[in-house]
């Protein structure tokens, strides 16, 4: 009998020992988000825009694992993809998509405004997109803090070192040149910010961005936009003459399409630049429906060189544009043919990129992971460059543009 009292204490002791261990790391760990693994289902009639952060949901069940992050850190594709669920919480108001979304921002937001894991002084472009979720959440919080860490991305882009003719360089440690990407980057929270907190004054500066990149980087030929310019003409993979990159990238060409779609949000029609960005978006989807897969419907990595050796049917550019020709046809920016185009792209997305998994996961194949220009290992932007460059299912910079596609075509 004693020794059952003696064991029964210690089991005692050992689970109240456990239970202040386990309170003690808990409180050290990432924010938790309010949906479990188990509780999420898929039903075979959900749209596609809800699969996928569904999805994502199950496989990712803390928001800052997208992309297989293992710890949390601020980036641009968690900006990206939460992005897509502010857009898909719109349309259906399931109170999972807000909780994942404010869960990423709490694992960084500190009261003062401070943005863990983000280094201002690193002035790289990508850090700014994520910031496009705080103003929803600043909203309907009325937080302080979220608007001080609004701030604090504006004083980065007050700050941030531009080439001699205004743009924005693409980080620091790439001076001179800007990419297409960072004008998704860098542009829609800049437009929305400018709109909602200083009346607008910065329109004209957001515009300067594409009118730069617009300038520098077309190609007169096929209309296309080149992945990069360096002002400097210094890079070793810039034209000496033009200082353009030597390749058409279509995630590049994406990016820069739907930070065109995003930046219209907010500029009034009655605004002088309000045409020439329209007009910009026109030239671009023109040059990119020539080059679109007529059997497909999908975009070659490499947009321009279709049946080349190596070169394949890419995810997220193509995800990218059936968003940005969907949203501009619906937004009335572009001609309505432009919502077939979207349609059929989407339709190559779903039939033959899209894997389902027996618990209705689904799962989007065809992704390049990463690509980009210089650094080490120094990256020359040719052709086998980019078609060489590894690939990943579900990669962020797909499922994000898919949700947003699907959603711009109710699909």
């Amino acid at each position: 009998m004693v020794n059952e009292k003696t064991n029964a204490f210690k089991a005692a002791v050992l689970f109240i020992s456990f239970a202040f261990l386990s309170c003690k790391t808990t409180a050290q760990e990432p924010a938790k988000n309010t949906a479990s693994q188990s509780e999420i289902t898929l039903s075979k009639d959900l749209k596609w825009s809800d699969k996928m952060a569904l999805t994502l949901m199950k496989r990712h069940p803390e928001s800052y694992m997208i992309d297989d992050t293992k710890k949390p850190k601020w980036d641009y594709v968690h900006g990206l993809v939460l992005y897509s669920f502010q857009e898909l919480y719109k349309k259906n108001p399931d109170p999972r998509y807000t909780a994942y979304i404010k869960g990423y921002l709490d694992n960084f937001i500190e009261e003062n405004g401070n943005i863990k894991t983000y280094e201002i002084e690193k002035y790289n472009i990508d850090m700014i997109v994520a910031g496009r979720l705080l103003f929803n959440v600043y909203e309907t919080t009325k937080e302080e803090k979220y608007l001080k860490a609004m701030q604090l991305l504006r004083k980065q882009l007050e700050e941030h070192p531009r080439t001699q003719s205004g743009g924005f360089w693409h980080k620091k440690i790439y001076p001179n040149q800007m990419w297409l990407d960072g004008l998704y980057m860098g542009e829609p929270f800049y437009a929305q910010y400018t709109v909602t907190f200083e009346n607008e004054k910065k329109l004209d500066d957001v515009a300067k961005q594409f009118e730069q990149i617009q300038l520098h980087a077309t190609d007169s030929k096929t209309g296309l936009l080149y992945h990069a310019w360096d002002e400097s003409k210094q890079m070793p993979w810039a034209n000496k003459e033009t200082g353009k990159s030597p390749n058409f990238w279509s995630r590049a060409l994406g990016w820069y399409a739907m930070a065109l779609v995003d930046a219209l949000d907010y500029f009034p029609k009655d605004h002088p630049k309000q045409k020439e960005i329209v007009g910009y978006l026109n030239n671009v989807a023109v040059a990119l429906a020539k080059f679109q897969d007529k059997e497909s419907g999908l975009w070659y990595q490499v947009t321009d060189k279709a049946g080349e050796k190596g070169n394949y049917l890419e995810a997220t550019g193509s995800s990218m544009f059936a968003y940005a020709f969907a949203k501009g046809v619906n937004k009335g920016y572009l001609p309505a043919e432009y919502k077939k185009l979207a349609n059929k792209a989407f339709d190559g997305l779903t039939k033959q990129l899209m894997k389902v998994d027996a618990d209705g996961t689904i799962t989007l194949t065809q992704a390049c992971q990463v690509a980009g220009l210089g650094g080490t290992p120094y990256r020359d932007g040719s052709y086998e460059y980019y078609v060489n460059e590894r690939k990943k299912d579900n990669d962020p910079k797909g499922t994000g543009p898919f949700i947003l596609a699907a959603l711009e075509l109710n699909r």
